[in-house]
């Protein structure tokens, strides 16, 4: 992909002062696109809880004083896993909001001024379709916002291309795992930040314009493996 390809592009990134989020903004800045994050950590971005309806219209009434069109919407921003023997009622509903009814807001206040092309890309987990115990909020924001992608695809039809991204084990660190840790994977290796966001420029790139409606998953195969008992020295233990 060509260094200019978002030259002069509109970027909304949440979550993205870290991780992930932070990789792509990087990625997209690194193409001449401008870029908007907001995230809870203090920073030089737009700092706010995007859990709060007054706090998404702030950050979208800040994007779109400064310019008349939005290109991209990346929704990334983490939400909280708790399981169901500790989460209150009150979090598994802060959950849902980070997770699913901040990004469904963020869009319909930037629907108005999305750009011809316009590209939105909701990052979900491969907890979408699979589990650990004790994972309910996590999981159910982002089986939510795996099913918002189809639904807003449908919706702007026309007006905008919508796609998730389902990372797997994403080692946000750079820790550099080896031993059973990356060999347990069919990919051999633990994901890294640059594995999503090379998969969220593309599919915002006009190589991708007859995408939509879309959930990738990317997890080096790890939701494609069938294990049983006794298979490769894998044991049940209980």
């Amino acid at each position: 992909m060509q260094e200019d390809t978002f030259k002069d592009k509109v970027v909304v990134v949440t979550g993205g002062a870290k991780g992930i989020g932070r990789c792509i903004a990087e990625e997209f800045r690194g193409q001449g696109a401008i870029v908007h994050v907001i995230d809870k950590q203090e920073g030089e971005h737009f700092v706010g809880d995007i859990s709060r309806k007054e706090v998404l219209e702030a950050f979208a009434a800040e994007v779109l004083g400064r310019h008349d069109k939005v290109d991209v919407i990346i929704n990334n921003a983490l939400p909280l896993m708790k399981g169901i023997d500790e989460c209150t009622y009150e979090e598994f509903q802060y959950a849902l909001s980070v997770g699913v009814a901040a990004p469904f807001y963020l869009v319909k206040l930037l629907m108005p001024h999305l750009a011809e092309g316009a590209s939105i890309i909701n990052i979900s987990s491969s907890r979408d379709r699979m589990s650990q115990p004790q994972t309910e909020s996590y999981t159910a924001a982002k089986g939510g916002i795996a099913a918002l992608t189809h639904a807003l695809a449908v919706s702007l039809a026309g007006r905008a291309r919508v796609n998730s991204i389902s990372p797997g084990w994403i080692d946000t660190a750079y820790t550099g795992y080896e031993g059973p840790d990356a060999t347990q994977q069919p990919a051999a290796r633990v994901g890294n930040p640059m594995d999503i966001a090379h998969m969220v420029l593309f599919l915002c790139s006009d190589k991708a314009g007859f995408i939509t409606g879309e959930n990738i998953c990317i997890d080096g195969g790890m939701t494609r493996q069938m294990i049983y008992h006794g298979d490769h020295g894998w044991t049940l233990e209980k």
